[in-house]
């Protein structure tokens, strides 16, 4: 009896402590709709959403879409929220804006819609001359590289191999080949805005995503190269 309720409480423990935590202020459920909205208090996507985005799945087992009006941020946050979205296999509906790393979340939807005046935009990712730079002393020793110029030589080989991961992810999620080159046309600090016409003729919006569904990972000889710590400095934007 004992040992029993030994058991009980290392089970239900940790399920009570979890179903206490508040929601990110980010968040905000509707019935069977989830609402994740960046823009409400000036923020962007940032990797404390992946947790906050899980425990709000776990705590309403009733979502079946997800809201976004966010304008982007971390490529990594996005990626694994994105992930989140497909193992639920959630709808997705875009309530005002949704650029840069919130596409990829977007795109993770099954069924993928807009509101009426919202908009989808698209441009290049970027990295930050500083945070390259600090990429670059920390890492030049493990990697070998005895000159910038043979740094320069790895992160244009390392770019396109994200770039292309990246053109991957959104064809899988039935987006039409040549859309996804022409959403390289506006630079890091431009954004693309296809009209709605555009968006659906493309495959963005639709109402279902048949065949395989692949996740937006990282390069994998990234991954095994450069140790977690390091990689956290590899986040676009």
């Amino acid at each position: 009896m004992i040992r029993s309720l030994v058991t009980a409480s290392l089970v239900l423990g940790p399920i009570s402590l979890w179903a206490k935590e508040p929601l990110s202020d980010k968040f905000e459920v509707k019935g069977s709709i989830l609402i994740y909205d960046t823009e409400k208090n000036n923020s962007e996507i940032l990797d404390d959403d992946i947790r906050a985005l899980k425990l709000s799945l776990r705590k309403n087992l009733e979502i079946k879409e997800l809201q976004l009006n966010s304008s982007g941020g971390s490529v990594h946050a996005g990626t694994e929220m994105a992930e989140i979205v497909m193992k639920y296999q959630l709808d997705t509906y875009v309530e005002g804006e949704c650029t840069s790393a919130c596409v990829d979340i977007f795109l993770a939807g099954n069924r993928r819609h807009m509101a009426r005046g919202a908009k989808i935009g698209f441009h290049q990712r970027s990295w930050a001359a500083e945070a390259v730079q600090r990429f670059y002393r920390r890492n030049r020793d493990r990697n070998r590289w005895d000159t910038p110029f043979e740094f320069g030589s790895w992160i244009y080989a390392d770019t396109q191999a994200e770039i292309h991961a990246h053109q991957l992810y959104m064809v899988s999620r039935g987006v039409d080949p040549a859309f996804v080159v022409t959403t390289m046309q506006a630079g890091a600090r431009e954004v693309w805005y296809p009209s709605q016409e555009e968006l659906t003729a493309s495959g963005v919006l639709r109402d279902a995503v048949p065949g395989i569904v692949a996740r937006p990972r990282e390069v994998d000889q990234i991954s095994v190269e450069l140790p977690a710590a390091i990689l956290e400095e590899k986040k676009q934007r």
